[in-house]
């Protein structure tokens, strides 16, 4: 079976699921990269090098082997193409053969901005000709299949996917970490691990935060958790991985807070870098709104075995974490009701250890790579075989659900536009 899967880029987001489905037996899998990464992102640690994987090919220096590749092969997958392969994947989707698409939202900021005739009649044609077609939705996220019902768009044929990062292989990749910058912040990390395993005194729980400083991630939550925290008189320290425009004021509101040796500001990291810090921490604080497509730190802090607190908004959040079970989750944007999970857990530490061992169970048995890339396999050689594909009944290639998202009181809400 020559599986292809058509993207604008290889990442350290893709790459474990592209080498899962590379050593897939009686797979022939091929990546298409449609376009060069950007330096931002080469700057940031993305970058991979792809002469390492004979796998990848290059759209813009073998035009011609990718085309037959995105029409011929038995299964072709498209992820984000930016446009550079819009006829050739019209041609695909209308050719009759098997063929998946990956898509995160399409009304992240609001249901209601379907109702745009002129978006509908774009919708039309990127989405819902092919809806008598052999054509399925990898939905990255968890609303992503209720966005999509609206323009009936895709019916019986949305799946559950999303990313599937692999801790181990991104914290040894030479591409993604500088390694004396890894070796020098595991140092630092271990040398707190042993100060507290050797004091009488209360042991340190260990708090991360990691993303970009901006607005929709909410780094400002973490900050007013560590303030009620101190206040509380817990033992704690928080790092906060990342940088952004909010960098200066969350630095500022830190001083005002007095919270001192208590929250260290470390910065952009690389991805491998990370790691190393979600690995030593024993909750992750993922905080981001409605705005986040996916958010992969999450797969990657269960895999490091932290509970995490996280977002019900964000679209990795309602697949991966079982609230109670292996994580929690809390409503709405509430900085109250984050806060009060995130206490909860100083509260009553036994979860810590629940949650975080829970966590990298999810992981390592359903959402990775290797079980990803089985399921879609047995999947596409059912349809191959002239079978009724069968739906897994959770985790990657299940039914993907209606799942609500923010509604518009809410997104205003977030705008600043209701008090």
């Amino acid at each position: 079976m020559v599986i292809s899967f058509a993207s604008n880029y290889i990442n350290h987001h893709q790459l474990p699921f592209c080498d899962a489905m590379n050593k897939m037996d009686n797979v022939e899998f091929h990546f298409i990269q449609t376009s060069p990464m950007e330096q931002k992102r080469i700057d940031m640690g993305w970058g991979v090098d792809v002469s390492k994987y004979p796998f990848v090919s290059l759209l813009y220096e073998e035009k011609e082997k990718c085309e037959e590749l995105i029409l011929n092969s038995d299964v072709t997958i498209f992820g984000w193409t930016d446009g550079a392969i819009k006829n050739l994947e019209e041609k695909r989707l209308l050719s009759g053969k098997l063929s998946f698409r990956v898509s995160e939202r399409i009304y992240r900021e609001g249901q209601w901005k379907f109702i745009s005739p002129k978006g509908l009649l774009n919708k039309y044609y990127e989405h819902i000709r092919y809806r008598n077609y052999p054509v399925y939705l990898l939905c990255a996220g968890a609303y992503v299949a209720s966005d999509f019902s609206l323009i009936h768009s895709y019916p019986g044929k949305k799946l559950k996917w999303g990313y599937f990062p692999n801790v181990d292989s991104t914290q040894t990749g030479e591409d993604s970490c500088n390694r004396q910058e890894l070796a020098e912040d595991n140092a630092h990390i271990n040398s707190q691990k042993e100060l507290n395993k050797n004091s009488s005194k209360e042991k340190i729980i260990r708090l991360c935060w990691a993303g970009r400083l901006i607005d929709l991630k909410h780094p400002e939550f973490a900050i007013e958790a560590a303030k009620v925290l101190k206040e509380k008189g817990y033992s704690f320290h928080l790092d906060m991985i990342g940088d952004g425009y909010k960098r200066k004021y969350l630095e500022e509101l830190s001083n005002q807070y007095k919270l001192g040796d208590s929250v260290t500001f470390n910065g952009g990291l690389k991805p491998g870098n990370v790691i190393g810090y979600m690995k030593a921490a024993d909750i992750f604080m993922f905080t981001s709104n409605y705005l986040e497509g996916w958010g992969a730190v999450v797969n990657e802090a269960m895999q490091c075995k932290c509970a995490v607190v996280a977002s019900k908004e964000a679209g990795a959040v309602p697949f991966l974490i079982k609230a109670g079970e292996n994580g929690l989750i809390y409503e709405n944007g509430s900085l109250q009701d984050f806060i009060e999970k995130v206490q909860s857990l100083f509260e009553n530490q036994e979860q810590i250890k629940k949650f975080s061992e829970n966590a990298k169970i999810t992981i390592d048995v359903k959402w990775n790579a290797e079980n990803a890339a089985k399921r879609l396999v047995e999947f596409s050689s059912e349809f191959l075989e002239g079978r009724k594909p069968s739906f897994y009944e959770d985790g990657p290639m299940s039914e993907a659900e209606n799942l609500k998202p923010a509604g518009i009181r809410r997104t205003l809400r977030e705008r600043n536009v209701l008090e």
